[in-house]
Order: C-alpha cells, then sequence, then structure tokens
C-alpha cells in the first residue's frame, strides 16, 4: 500500500463521519467479539479462547463477520438511526479480491424501506468517488430485470437445468443448488459486463437469499426485500429490509445449523441475544453493510485489495 492510499483512506473515513453526522446518523461502537456467532453457511467465522473468569460461560468467542447483531439490539433499545464503520472479519477469505479481516460500514435507517437507503448509499458512494475526481450514473433494477436483459431467462421461474444450460463453462453439478446455479451465472455471465461508470442497484431477490432480509408477495412470487450495490462489476454494498420476526429468525438460523450439520462444518451459537431483541421489538428499519476496501479498490482502480492496506494478510 503506497502513503497515498493511507491518506485516501483517512479521508474517505472523515468523509464517512461528516456524512451521516450532518444527517444525524449516531456514530456507534460494538463488540467485535461474541459467544454467538454467524450460522450463514457460506461465511466461515474466526473463534479465540479467553483465559479469564467466564461465570460458567463458553470460554469460546466469535469474532464478528458484522456488527449487525449488536446493532439491532441498540436499535431495540430505542437508539434510532446509527452506523459503525469497524474492522470484521472472516475466516478463509484471503486473496487478491479478499483479506481475512477487513473494514466494513454498517448503517441503519428507523421507518425507512429500501428505495431511500438505496439512495443514500449511492449517495454516499458518489460523494466518495468525487474524491478521486470521478462520477458514476444510477441504475435501479430488479433481480429479475438483469437476469432477463443479460441472458433471457426468467431466474424465478427457469428450471435448473435452464441455469445450468445458460452456464458458459464446465463445471462438475454435484452437490449445486439452484441458487448455486444463478450465482455462478452471476460471477460468469451477468457481473462482468456491468459498464465501469454505473452503479448497479439490484433488487428484489430470490426468497430463497432472504438472508436477514423480509420476504413479500411481488407480482407472482415471493421476493426477498434486499438489495446488493455494484460499482462496474465490483460489489460495494449489501442492504435488507429488516426481518423484525424473532419466530421466523429463529427457523432461519435453524436452517442455517442443519446445512452445517450436512457438510460437518463448526455450529456457531445462535444469537440468543439478537432473537430476544427482536422479541422486544425491533423497529421498522433498512440497513446496509458496506465495504470500505472493496471502495477504495474502486476509487483507486485497483484490483488487489493489497494496494488499499496498510498490510495485507501476507504482510500482517
Amino acid at each position: 500500500m503506497s502513503h497515498d492510499a493511507l491518506r485516501l483512506r483517512a479521508r474517505l473515513n472523515r468523509l464517512v463521519r461528516d456524512f451521516f453526522d450532518v444527517r444525524g446518523v449516531l456514530e456507534v461502537e460494538t463488540p467485535v467479539m461474541s459467544r454467538a456467532g454467524n450460522t450463514d453457511p457460506n461465511i466461515a467465522s474466526f473463534t479465540v479462547e479467553f483465559g479469564g473468569r467466564t461465570d460458567g460461560a463458553s470460554r469460546t468467542r466469535w469474532l464478528r463477520t458484522s456488527a449487525e447483531y449488536p446493532m439491532k439490539r441498540l436499535l431495540a433499545e430505542g437508539v434510532g438511526d446509527c452506523y459503525e464503520l469497524g474492522r470484521v472479519f472472516r475466516d478463509g477469505e484471503a486473496g487478491g479480491r479478499h483479506n481475512p479481516e477487513f473494514t466494513m460500514l454498517e448503517w441503519y435507517r428507523v421507518g425507512w424501506t429500501l428505495d431511500p437507503l438505496i439512495d443514500e448509499t449511492a449517495e454516499l458512494v458518489r460523494a466518495s468517488l468525487a474524491l478521486v475526481g470521478r462520477e458514476a450514473t444510477l441504475r435501479k433494477a430488479s433481480f429479475r430485470e438483469v437476469y432477463r436483459d443479460a441472458l433471457g431467462l426468467d431466474p424465478m421461474t427457469a428450471s435448473t437445468a435452464e441455469l445450468q444450460a445458460a452456464f458458459p463453462g464446465q463445471v462438475d453439478p454435484e452437490g449445486l443448488t439452484r441458487d448455486d446455479w444463478l450465482d455462478l451465472l452471476m460471477t460468469h455471465r451477468i457481473q462482468p459486463a456491468f459498464p465501469p461508470g454505473q452503479l448497479l442497484a439490484m433488487y428484489d431477490y430470490p426468497a430463497t437469499q432472504c438472508a436477514l432480509a423480509r420476504v413479500v408477495r411481488r407480482d407472482d412470487v415471493d421476493v426477498a426485500e434486499r438489495f446488493e450495490l455494484y460499482l462496474g462489476p465490483l460489489e460495494l454494498a449489501n442492504g435488507y429490509h429488516e426481518l423484525t420476526d424473532a419466530g421466523e429468525q429463529r427457523a432461519r438460523f435453524e436452517r442455517d445449523h442443519a446445512v452445517r450439520r450436512s457438510r460437518g462444518d463448526a455450529l456457531p451459537p445462535i444469537d440468543e441475544a439478537l432473537l430476544e431483541a427482536l422479541a422486544a421489538g425491533l423497529p421498522d428499519c433498512s440497513g446496509v453493510a458496506l465495504g470500505i476496501d472493496r471502495l477504495l479498490m474502486a476509487m483507486l482502480g485497483t484490483g488487489a485489495i493489497a494496494d488499499v492496506l496498510a498490510c495485507d494478510f501476507a504482510r500482517a
């Protein structure tokens, strides 16, 4: 990483804080170590062992993969609009565009639907790009629309065989689900063709990809109220109209555990504190997580995350 990149990161951090300060969004700090973990089967977590007194609690603590769970607990307590700019950790992710520890900006807007949050996220990214004299247009399109335009098929109704036939390469289909084929089509056929000067906000994902988002009926299918923001082919942010139903959230955590169990993967403890907060009353809200390192990569026009880190994993 060059010293110029270090200075740009400092300018970006200052811009982020100024951006939210003028909007009355509170900066918060939440725990990096937790008794609970992220159950998402596609995300691997780090653990640490605590050597002191635990009063019967587990010595194993899980390094956060995002600040989402404790921030939602604050929202349930009535803290209001808030954001956190901090480090998060994901095991097994190291390479050209990934580092096991990275910086994530996450914020929540009480009473907001996804559309104004998409606009605000795009506004922040545009302000960031302006630091390096760049601009970007914004396109909003549904998941369905993007796949139809790019591939001429309906991702909500196409069979697995149709999705497989649209894939250009040779992939062993053993164990691949319908959602896996949708992801492969995105990363190999659709995403690389996104125009470099365009911000694409893609929304209304298949209900099977709901994560922590609400599911609603739209036209003739169930969709997850979530969006992802791309700058050219680079994914920058992931946002949800947040699920507030504690029972449904527990069911999703348990489904995650079932998938992990079938793979022989670790079973991070379910976050009971989050479920208690949802049961107590999480306000209607939307939230988004934005990768700061990814944004810096886009600002500097580099494909290597090491170019925007003081010390990448190989040099840490």
